[in-house]
Protein backbone atom coordinates (compact mmCIF):
# COMPACT_ATOMS: atom_id res chain seq x y z
CA UNK A 1 0.00 0.00 0.00
CA UNK A 2 1.28 3.05 -0.64
CA UNK A 3 2.41 5.20 2.00
CA UNK A 4 1.21 8.90 0.77
CA UNK A 5 -2.03 10.60 -0.02
CA UNK A 6 -3.27 12.30 -2.92
CA UNK A 7 -4.65 15.52 -2.83
CA UNK A 8 -7.05 16.22 -6.53
CA UNK A 9 -5.63 18.90 -8.17
CA UNK A 10 -8.66 19.11 -11.30
CA UNK A 11 -7.72 20.57 -14.30
CA UNK A 12 -5.00 22.28 -13.47
CA UNK A 13 -3.71 25.40 -15.71
CA UNK A 14 -0.16 25.79 -15.54
CA UNK A 15 1.88 28.81 -16.27
CA UNK A 16 2.78 27.98 -19.59
CA UNK A 17 -0.89 28.15 -20.53
CA UNK A 18 -1.41 24.33 -20.94
CA UNK A 19 -4.01 22.51 -18.53
CA UNK A 20 -2.82 19.27 -16.90
CA UNK A 21 -6.42 17.49 -16.69
CA UNK A 22 -7.10 15.66 -13.15
CA UNK A 23 -4.12 16.51 -12.18
CA UNK A 24 -3.08 15.07 -8.86
CA UNK A 25 -0.16 16.03 -5.92
CA UNK A 26 0.95 13.19 -3.40
CA UNK A 27 1.82 14.46 -0.39
CA UNK A 28 2.40 13.08 3.15
CA UNK A 29 1.77 14.23 6.47
CA UNK A 30 3.74 13.40 10.00
CA UNK A 31 2.24 14.64 13.37
CA UNK A 32 -1.06 15.93 14.26
CA UNK A 33 -2.62 19.56 13.37
CA UNK A 34 -3.48 21.28 16.04
CA UNK A 35 -6.65 22.77 16.66
CA UNK A 36 -5.47 26.36 16.13
CA UNK A 37 -3.49 25.08 13.19
CA UNK A 38 -0.51 26.86 14.10
CA UNK A 39 2.25 23.85 14.21
CA UNK A 40 2.41 23.53 10.07
CA UNK A 41 5.71 23.11 8.35
CA UNK A 42 5.93 22.60 4.90
CA UNK A 43 8.56 20.78 3.59
CA UNK A 44 8.91 20.17 -0.16
CA UNK A 45 10.96 17.29 -1.97
CA UNK A 46 14.12 18.00 -4.06
CA UNK A 47 15.36 16.69 -7.59
CA UNK A 48 15.19 13.52 -7.75
CA UNK A 49 13.31 12.69 -4.59
CA UNK A 50 10.26 12.00 -3.16
CA UNK A 51 8.64 12.67 -0.11
CA UNK A 52 10.56 9.05 1.80
CA UNK A 53 13.71 10.79 0.75
CA UNK A 54 13.04 13.94 3.30
CA UNK A 55 12.49 11.45 6.55
CA UNK A 56 16.28 12.07 7.89
CA UNK A 57 15.02 15.19 9.36
CA UNK A 58 11.84 14.24 10.78
CA UNK A 59 11.54 12.37 13.91
CA UNK A 60 11.53 12.76 18.20
CA UNK A 61 14.15 15.24 19.52
CA UNK A 62 14.46 16.62 15.78
CA UNK A 63 13.74 19.92 14.57
CA UNK A 64 10.93 18.23 12.78
CA UNK A 65 9.45 16.74 15.92
CA UNK A 66 5.78 15.30 14.87
CA UNK A 67 5.23 15.02 18.51
CA UNK A 68 4.96 19.05 18.12
CA UNK A 69 4.35 20.09 14.92
CA UNK A 70 2.07 19.02 11.70
CA UNK A 71 4.95 18.26 8.85
CA UNK A 72 3.72 18.16 4.85
CA UNK A 73 5.42 17.20 2.79
CA UNK A 74 4.42 17.62 -0.75
CA UNK A 75 5.73 15.70 -3.71
CA UNK A 76 6.60 18.04 -6.45
CA UNK A 77 5.31 17.58 -9.90
CA UNK A 78 7.12 15.91 -12.45
CA UNK A 79 8.64 13.63 -9.43
CA UNK A 80 6.92 10.22 -10.26
CA UNK A 81 4.19 10.22 -7.58
CA UNK A 82 2.90 13.58 -8.25
CA UNK A 83 1.52 14.28 -11.67
CA UNK A 84 4.67 13.70 -14.17
CA UNK A 85 5.35 11.99 -17.26
CA UNK A 86 5.17 8.80 -16.14
CA UNK A 87 2.36 8.31 -14.71
CA UNK A 88 0.37 11.38 -17.20
CA UNK A 89 -2.71 9.83 -19.74
CA UNK A 90 -2.75 10.81 -23.16
CA UNK A 91 -2.32 13.34 -24.58
CA UNK A 92 -0.10 15.11 -21.96
CA UNK A 93 1.76 12.00 -21.39
CA UNK A 94 5.65 10.84 -21.60
CA UNK A 95 7.54 13.57 -23.98
CA UNK A 96 4.25 15.62 -24.47
CA UNK A 97 4.79 16.64 -20.70
CA UNK A 98 4.47 20.53 -20.18
CA UNK A 99 7.16 22.54 -18.33
CA UNK A 100 6.33 22.60 -14.98
CA UNK A 101 7.23 25.76 -12.74
CA UNK A 102 8.18 26.28 -9.05
CA UNK A 103 5.11 28.88 -8.98
CA UNK A 104 3.10 26.22 -9.96
CA UNK A 105 4.26 23.75 -7.95
CA UNK A 106 3.70 25.86 -4.68
CA UNK A 107 0.49 27.44 -5.34
CA UNK A 108 -0.57 23.93 -6.00
CA UNK A 109 0.56 23.21 -2.53
CA UNK A 110 -0.94 26.43 -1.18
CA UNK A 111 -4.15 25.09 -2.34
CA UNK A 112 -3.54 21.79 -0.40
CA UNK A 113 -2.71 23.56 2.43
CA UNK A 114 -5.84 25.69 2.73
CA UNK A 115 -8.88 23.92 0.99
CA UNK A 116 -7.24 20.06 2.81
CA UNK A 117 -6.35 21.54 6.10
CA UNK A 118 -7.71 24.91 6.35
CA UNK A 119 -4.08 26.45 7.26
CA UNK A 120 -3.92 30.23 7.22
CA UNK A 121 -0.83 30.38 8.80
CA UNK A 122 2.59 28.49 8.54
CA UNK A 123 5.00 28.43 11.44
CA UNK A 124 8.34 26.93 8.42
CA UNK A 125 8.60 26.38 5.22
CA UNK A 126 11.96 24.69 4.55
CA UNK A 127 13.95 22.48 2.20
CA UNK A 128 16.89 20.88 0.18
CA UNK A 129 17.91 22.02 -3.53
CA UNK A 130 14.78 22.19 -4.97
CA UNK A 131 12.63 22.27 -1.77
CA UNK A 132 14.93 25.20 -0.93
CA UNK A 133 14.21 26.79 -4.06
CA UNK A 134 10.03 26.31 -3.18
CA UNK A 135 10.96 27.51 0.23
CA UNK A 136 11.69 30.74 -1.45
CA UNK A 137 9.15 30.84 -3.40
CA UNK A 138 6.67 30.25 -0.29
CA UNK A 139 8.37 33.14 1.14
CA UNK A 140 7.82 35.69 -1.59
CA UNK A 141 4.39 34.91 -2.89
CA UNK A 142 2.78 34.41 0.98
CA UNK A 143 4.56 36.97 2.81
CA UNK A 144 1.38 37.10 5.34
CA UNK A 145 1.24 33.44 5.84
CA UNK A 146 4.63 32.28 6.29
CA UNK A 147 6.40 32.80 9.71
CA UNK A 148 9.98 31.24 8.60
CA UNK A 149 11.63 30.18 5.91
CA UNK A 150 15.07 27.92 5.81
CA UNK A 151 15.95 27.44 2.61
CA UNK A 152 19.38 25.14 2.60
CA UNK A 153 21.61 24.71 -0.36
CA UNK A 154 19.40 26.40 -2.99
CA UNK A 155 18.45 29.74 -4.55
CA UNK A 156 15.71 32.41 -4.88
CA UNK A 157 16.75 32.12 -8.59
CA UNK A 158 18.68 29.38 -10.53
CA UNK A 159 21.85 30.95 -12.16
CA UNK A 160 23.50 30.95 -15.39
CA UNK A 161 25.87 28.30 -14.08
CA UNK A 162 23.52 26.33 -12.71
CA UNK A 163 21.13 26.08 -15.99
CA UNK A 164 24.40 25.36 -17.97
CA UNK A 165 25.71 22.21 -15.55
CA UNK A 166 21.85 21.04 -15.89
CA UNK A 167 22.36 21.11 -19.60
CA UNK A 168 25.02 19.01 -19.84
CA UNK A 169 22.77 16.58 -17.58
CA UNK A 170 20.15 16.61 -20.15
CA UNK A 171 22.75 16.48 -23.01
CA UNK A 172 24.08 13.21 -21.56
CA UNK A 173 20.70 11.49 -21.23
CA UNK A 174 19.19 12.61 -24.38
CA UNK A 175 22.34 11.04 -26.45
CA UNK A 176 21.61 7.73 -26.15
CA UNK A 177 19.51 6.30 -29.44
CA UNK A 178 16.91 4.80 -26.79
CA UNK A 179 15.65 8.13 -25.79
CA UNK A 180 14.02 8.54 -28.91
CA UNK A 181 12.88 11.92 -28.19
CA UNK A 182 10.97 11.44 -25.17
CA UNK A 183 9.19 8.21 -26.75
CA UNK A 184 11.06 5.02 -25.65
CA UNK A 185 9.76 1.39 -25.01
CA UNK A 186 12.39 1.14 -22.81
CA UNK A 187 14.57 3.08 -20.42
CA UNK A 188 17.47 4.55 -22.04
CA UNK A 189 19.55 3.13 -19.90
CA UNK A 190 23.42 4.09 -21.52
CA UNK A 191 21.99 7.81 -20.93
CA UNK A 192 20.78 7.47 -17.46
CA UNK A 193 24.33 6.05 -16.60
CA UNK A 194 25.52 8.93 -18.20
CA UNK A 195 23.95 11.52 -16.93
CA UNK A 196 24.72 10.16 -13.45
CA UNK A 197 28.28 10.13 -14.06
CA UNK A 198 28.19 14.06 -14.69
CA UNK A 199 26.37 14.74 -12.13
CA UNK A 200 28.51 12.32 -9.70
CA UNK A 201 31.39 15.13 -10.80
CA UNK A 202 29.37 18.26 -9.50
CA UNK A 203 27.46 16.88 -6.56
CA UNK A 204 30.24 16.42 -4.19
CA UNK A 205 32.82 18.69 -3.82
CA UNK A 206 36.58 18.16 -4.96
CA UNK A 207 37.47 17.99 -1.52
CA UNK A 208 34.68 14.63 -1.03
CA UNK A 209 36.82 13.46 -3.53
CA UNK A 210 40.39 14.04 -2.22
CA UNK A 211 39.85 12.70 0.87
CA UNK A 212 37.96 9.75 -0.68
CA UNK A 213 34.75 9.56 1.75
CA UNK A 214 32.89 7.56 -0.74
CA UNK A 215 35.27 4.88 1.41
CA UNK A 216 33.66 5.78 4.63
CA UNK A 217 30.59 5.38 3.19
CA UNK A 218 30.70 1.94 2.45
CA UNK A 219 31.72 1.87 -1.09
CA UNK A 220 34.66 -0.53 -1.67
CA UNK A 221 36.39 1.69 -4.80
CA UNK A 222 35.88 5.37 -6.69
CA UNK A 223 34.17 3.27 -9.47
CA UNK A 224 31.89 1.82 -7.16
CA UNK A 225 30.61 5.11 -5.98
CA UNK A 226 29.95 6.06 -9.35
CA UNK A 227 28.19 2.29 -10.60
CA UNK A 228 26.16 2.04 -7.36
CA UNK A 229 26.01 5.39 -5.64
CA UNK A 230 25.02 7.11 -8.87
CA UNK A 231 24.42 4.94 -11.85
CA UNK A 232 22.17 2.89 -9.30
CA UNK A 233 20.06 6.31 -7.88
CA UNK A 234 19.56 7.31 -11.37
CA UNK A 235 18.55 3.73 -13.02
CA UNK A 236 15.47 3.78 -10.61
CA UNK A 237 13.58 6.66 -12.04
CA UNK A 238 11.56 7.55 -15.40
CA UNK A 239 13.98 9.41 -18.17
CA UNK A 240 11.00 11.89 -18.89
CA UNK A 241 10.30 12.61 -15.28
CA UNK A 242 14.07 13.65 -14.73
CA UNK A 243 13.92 15.96 -17.75
CA UNK A 244 10.65 17.36 -16.12
CA UNK A 245 12.59 18.22 -12.99
CA UNK A 246 15.52 19.78 -14.99
CA UNK A 247 13.12 21.69 -16.64
CA UNK A 248 11.44 23.05 -13.24
CA UNK A 249 14.80 23.54 -11.93
CA UNK A 250 16.29 25.55 -14.88
CA UNK A 251 13.04 28.15 -14.47
CA UNK A 252 13.69 28.58 -11.13
CA UNK A 253 12.96 32.26 -10.57
CA UNK A 254 10.89 33.70 -7.63
CA UNK A 255 9.65 36.92 -9.44
CA UNK A 256 8.89 35.28 -12.86
CA UNK A 257 4.95 35.38 -12.18
CA UNK A 258 2.60 37.84 -11.96
CA UNK A 259 2.62 39.22 -8.48
CA UNK A 260 6.67 40.44 -9.45
CA UNK A 261 6.95 40.27 -13.13
CA UNK A 262 10.45 39.49 -13.77
CA UNK A 263 11.51 41.92 -10.42
CA UNK A 264 13.92 39.90 -8.67
CA UNK A 265 15.28 42.19 -6.24
CA UNK A 266 11.18 43.23 -5.11
CA UNK A 267 10.37 39.72 -4.67
CA UNK A 268 13.34 39.42 -2.17
CA UNK A 269 12.91 42.53 -0.51
CA UNK A 270 8.98 40.83 -0.21
CA UNK A 271 9.61 38.02 2.09
CA UNK A 272 8.43 39.33 5.44
CA UNK A 273 9.62 35.76 6.85
CA UNK A 274 12.64 35.28 9.07
CA UNK A 275 14.59 33.87 7.13
CA UNK A 276 17.93 31.45 7.83
CA UNK A 277 19.76 30.85 4.65
CA UNK A 278 21.91 28.00 4.82
CA UNK A 279 24.50 27.50 1.47
CA UNK A 280 27.22 24.70 1.58
CA UNK A 281 30.85 26.00 1.55
CA UNK A 282 31.77 23.61 -1.07
CA UNK A 283 28.06 23.36 -3.09
CA UNK A 284 29.28 23.89 -6.98
CA UNK A 285 26.17 24.96 -8.26
CA UNK A 286 24.51 26.71 -5.43
CA UNK A 287 27.60 28.51 -4.25
CA UNK A 288 27.37 30.88 -0.84
CA UNK A 289 27.81 33.67 -2.74
CA UNK A 290 24.56 33.95 -5.07
CA UNK A 291 22.85 32.99 -1.27
CA UNK A 292 25.00 36.14 0.14
CA UNK A 293 23.91 38.65 -2.81
CA UNK A 294 20.07 37.17 -1.88
CA UNK A 295 20.46 37.54 1.92
CA UNK A 296 21.28 40.95 0.89
CA UNK A 297 17.87 41.98 -0.35
CA UNK A 298 16.10 40.24 2.10
CA UNK A 299 14.46 42.39 5.08
CA UNK A 300 14.66 39.53 7.53
CA UNK A 301 17.18 37.28 6.95
CA UNK A 302 20.81 35.42 7.93
CA UNK A 303 23.27 33.49 6.02
CA UNK A 304 24.44 30.82 7.53
CA UNK A 305 26.96 28.58 5.74
CA UNK A 306 27.35 24.67 6.77
CA UNK A 307 30.99 24.01 6.84
CA UNK A 308 31.00 20.65 4.72
CA UNK A 309 32.94 19.34 2.11
CA UNK A 310 30.43 17.08 0.92
CA UNK A 311 29.46 19.89 -1.45
CA UNK A 312 25.88 19.84 -2.71
CA UNK A 313 25.17 16.54 -1.39
CA UNK A 314 26.25 17.81 2.39
CA UNK A 315 22.32 19.16 2.68
CA UNK A 316 20.51 15.60 1.41
CA UNK A 317 18.86 15.36 4.45
CA UNK A 318 20.08 12.21 6.58
CA UNK A 319 22.98 11.59 3.94
CA UNK A 320 25.53 13.07 6.36
CA UNK A 321 25.48 12.80 10.15
CA UNK A 322 27.38 15.99 11.01
CA UNK A 323 26.15 18.06 8.61
CA UNK A 324 22.73 16.96 9.25
CA UNK A 325 23.47 18.06 12.82
CA UNK A 326 24.01 21.24 12.03
CA UNK A 327 20.76 22.04 9.36
CA UNK A 328 18.88 20.10 12.38
CA UNK A 329 20.36 22.52 15.06
CA UNK A 330 19.60 25.57 12.59
CA UNK A 331 16.28 24.64 12.50
CA UNK A 332 15.29 24.38 16.36
CA UNK A 333 16.94 27.52 16.66
CA UNK A 334 15.11 28.79 13.65
CA UNK A 335 11.79 27.68 15.49
CA UNK A 336 12.46 28.71 19.10
CA UNK A 337 12.69 32.33 17.87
Amino acid sequence: MADYETFELGNLVLQSGATLRNAKLAYKTHGTLSRSKDNVIVYPTFFGGQHTHNEGLIGEGRALDPRRYFIIVPDMLGNGLSSSPSNTPPPYDRARFPGVSLYDNVMCQHRLVTEQFGVERIALVCGFSMGAQQSFHWGALFPDMVERIAPWCGSARTSPHNFVFLEGVKAALCADDAWNGGWYDRQPGKGLRAMARVYAGWAPSQAFYRERVFLNMGFSSLEDYLITGWEGRYLQLDANDILAMVYTWQHGDISDNPLYEGDFLKALGSIKAKSLVMPSRTDQYFPPEDNEIEVGHMPNAELRVIPTIWGHIGGGPGRNPEDTRFIDDALKELLAS
